[in-house]
């Protein structure tokens, strides 16, 4: 299997979907440096696994909110709410669905889907107060300060601030804002807005992804290149596939192999892995052959190809796929906690969600389970 969930440019269809459960999460097409695997969850801006109390745990055991700790989606009773990381629940689960926390603020829903045009998402601070009047059929993580969002029965994606107000106008397509700008396509071209709703890259590519490291990945005559902010072409398309670079690097795709460029267009790495992703704490997850492990900026393969699928490193551990199961390891490759679990996510704020059978839980980077899987 290959573990690239290719994330697909969103035009009014619901992004970020998770296999077991209806999950809005931001599917572009790009690749993030730290991405999810098919058979994991992604960490940053990552969806929670479907999780049950442990035995004890009660909504009766609510905590105080703190508004500037992190805060962790949980299901108790066919309900969500909130636990902080210590696994004690801060709101009580009373929604029909929740979803993560981002500059603190996170959308829920309330009611059931009455189907697939009757979804409701309202955005809600870390005490579970309501912070909008509205409403919203498809809704993003807040980003920069601003949200996208589609309004029930309006055509198109538009970016809200956290009052609620529409701060753009809607377009057929739209990403999340990164380094001041956003992907918007109009037209049936993609081209880049900034936060006063100006159109600072007019719409001129057939693809484009989010700008990192002041460079952006576009599709342009059937290949890949990057411009910078002002829409300049850096490097000229050349490439079958291009993301955007992390830590200095950029995979990039020709002749059906992976390489690393920086952002002169210089190959640093030459193509020759079967597939990779973007650097994460100084290494990357490649494939060789069948097997993947890690290598270096210099393209040394530090942990070698030995794993049937791997993830990013994040907060020193990276998830791996063994034996049919998910462990972790360490930057030197060292199994920190050993392969047991069905579905991971990357560790963030020190805790990582993880689900064996149809159970899910979070550990903590020793292993232990700060909320224990349960039915």
């Amino acid at each position: 299997m290959n573990p690239r969930p290719r994330f697909a440019t969103f035009s009014l269809l619901l992004l970020f979907t998770v296999c077991f459960l209806f999950r809005p999460l931001k599917a572009t097409g790009e690749r993030a440096a730290g991405r999810p695997l098919a058979e994991s969850l992604p960490a940053h801006n990552s969806t929670r696994l479907q999780l049950a109390a442990q035995p004890g745990q009660s909504a009766s055991q609510e905590s105080p909110a703190n508004e500037t700790g992190p805060l962790f989606p949980v299901e108790e009773h066919g309900k969500w709410g909130y636990i902080d990381k210590v696994g004690k629940i801060v709101i009580s689960p009373k929604y029909y669905d929740a979803y993560p926390f981002s500059e603190g603020l996170a959308f829920i829903q309330q009611f059931p889907n009455l189907g697939s045009r009757a979804i409701r998402l309202q955005f809600i601070d870390k005490t579970g107060q309501m912070v909008m009047s509205k409403t919203y059929s498809y809704a993003e993580p807040f980003s920069e300060g601003l949200a996208l969002v589609a309004v029930p029965g309006e055509r198109g994606l538009g970016f809200v601030d956290k009052t609620g107000k529409m701060v753009t106008s809607q377009y057929d397509g739209a990403k999340s804002f990164h380094e001041g700008l956003a992907a918007v396509k109009d037209g049936g071209k993609w081209g880049y807005l900034d936060k006063t709703d100006n159109m600072v890259i007019p719409p001129r590519f057939s693809e484009a992804y989010r700008f990192s490291e002041g460079l952006a990945a576009v599709k342009d005559g059937g290949k890949w290149g990057y411009i910078d902010k002002t829409g300049k072409t850096v490097i000229p398309p050349q490439y079958d596939v291009a993301y955007q670079h992390s830590e200095g690097l950029a995979a990039v795709k020709t002749s059906d192999k992976w390489g690393f460029i920086d952002r002169t267009g210089q190959l640093v790495i030459p193509p020759q892995f079967s597939d990779a992703y973007g650097f994460s704490e100084g290494l990357v997850d490649v494939e060789v052959g069948k097997k993947w492990g890690y290598v270096d900026k210099t393209g040394r393969m530090v942990i070698p190809p030995q794993y049937d699928m791997a993830a990013k490193h994040s907060e020193g551990l990276a998830a791996v796929k063994t034996g049919g199961k998910w462990g972790f390891i360490d930057k030197s490759g060292q199994m920190v906690i050993a392969p047991q679990y069905d579905k991971v996510g990357s560790f963030s704020e020190g805790l990582a969600n993880v689900e064996v059978g149809k159970k899910g839980g979070y550990i903590d980077k020793t292993g232990k389970y700060v909320w224990a899987p349960t039915k």
